[in-house]
This record gives structure tokens, C-alpha cells and sequence, in this order.
């Protein structure tokens, strides 16, 4: 299998999360970003479903907000200016559990402070609470970039989480990974349908 260049990389990482989601789910975006992801999962959980999407930057959850009004989406979806980690902080106890899709785009904002980057321990609380609050048959998907100061520190917590969920007999899958610097990889762990 040929590596996964980075603009596919995000394309792959939202087909597997629109081919799980289904009109009513509830979704999380833990790294809100320019808004690309949290559009896509707000569009597949229909006007019944709702998102959680994160980022601690200002200009991250303004660009969000602006894709989303643009496309008649705002409405479905919940902007948090905090931490990915305290995800399980925001949601609502009938939300707990009950996730079907929780990803996470790490690194940098594109076009933002290359300076200001996603965090291995925070990332670590953050899949860690995604997982724990997906519902029975969800999906956490992880996209891990290792071409960036922080990064490779950042992708090893990702593989060491993948490989804990492995252990525990869960279906991971690690999608592009080389242990070759530079190269984004796509991390996707499912939980087992009741």
C-alpha cells in the first residue's frame, strides 16, 4: 500500500466517518480546525443529530462558525473553545455513550501559529474519552502528522493508544502508518456492536 498523502489523508478520515455516522448520532470533533471535519459530521447527522467540536484557538472556532452558518449547519452543532481532553466535560448525560463518531485532526491549524500544535497528553485524555463515551458499534478515527516539531512525540501516544486497544482484542486498524518521519497516518479503532 503506497503512503497517503495529506490532503487524502483527511478525505479517508471523513468517508470513515460519514460511512458509520447515521441522521440522529451524536458526533465529536476534537480538533475543530477550519471546519472541514465538523461540516461533514454535522451533514451526516441530520438536522435530528448533534456535534461537539473543539479548539482552543479563537480563530479555529471563528472559522468553524462561519463554514458552518455558510452552509445552513450551524444550528447541529455545539463550537468549544477548550481542550480536546475535556471532551467528556460538555457532554450531556444522554449523550454519554452515546457518540457514533469521535475524530481528531492533530498538529496545527492550517494557515494558523505552526507553534500552536495538539498535545500528546491532552490527545491522550482526548481518544481516550472518545472512546470511552462511543456507543456501541462507533468509530474513533485519529489523524496522527509526524512531519512537524511535536508531532512524532505526539503520533507514538496515538500508537501506543491503538496498541492498548489492540491488546484489549478491539478491531484497530493503522492506515499509512511507516515508522518513517513525515508521513501522516490515520489511526481507526471500532467498538464492538452490541
Amino acid at each position: 500500500m503506497a503512503p497517503v498523502n495529506p490532503i487524502r489523508v483527511t478525505e479517508r478520515a471523513q468517508k470513515l466517518a460519514t460511512e458509520i455516522l447515521r441522521p440522529g448520532d451524536i458526533a465529536v470533533d476534537g480538533t475543530a480546525g477550519k471546519g472541514r471535519d465538523t461540516a461533514c459530521l454535522a451533514q451526516a447527522v441530520g438536522p435530528s443529530g448533534h456535534v461537539h467540536a473543539f479548539d482552543i484557538q479563537p480563530e479555529a472556532i471563528a472559522s468553524t462558525h462561519n463554514l458552518l452558518e455558510v452552509a445552513g449547519l450551524l444550528g447541529r452543532v455545539s463550537l468549544h473553545q477548550r481542550s480536546h481532553a475535556e471532551l467528556a466535560d460538555v457532554l450531556t448525560p444522554d449523550q454519554r455513550g452515546k457518540i457514533g463518531v469521535a475524530i481528531f485532526n492533530l498538529g496545527y491549524l492550517p494557515g494558523g501559529d505552526q507553534d500552536i500544535i495538539t498535545q500528546p497528553d491532552s490527545t491522550d485524555r482526548a481518544l481516550r474519552a472518545g472512546f470511552e463515551n462511543l456507543r456501541p458499534g462507533g468509530r474513533l478515527i485519529c489523524v496522527a502528522y509526524t512531519g512537524h516539531p511535536g508531532g512524532p512525540e505526539e503520533s507514538d501516544i496515538v500508537l501506543t493508544f491503538a496498541e492498548q486497544q489492540a491488546q484489549a482484542g478491539l478491531h484497530v486498524e493503522k492506515i499509512g502508518y511507516y515508522p518513517t518521519p513525515g508521513k501522516p497516518w490515520i489511526l481507526v479503532v471500532n467498538k464492538p456492536a452490541a
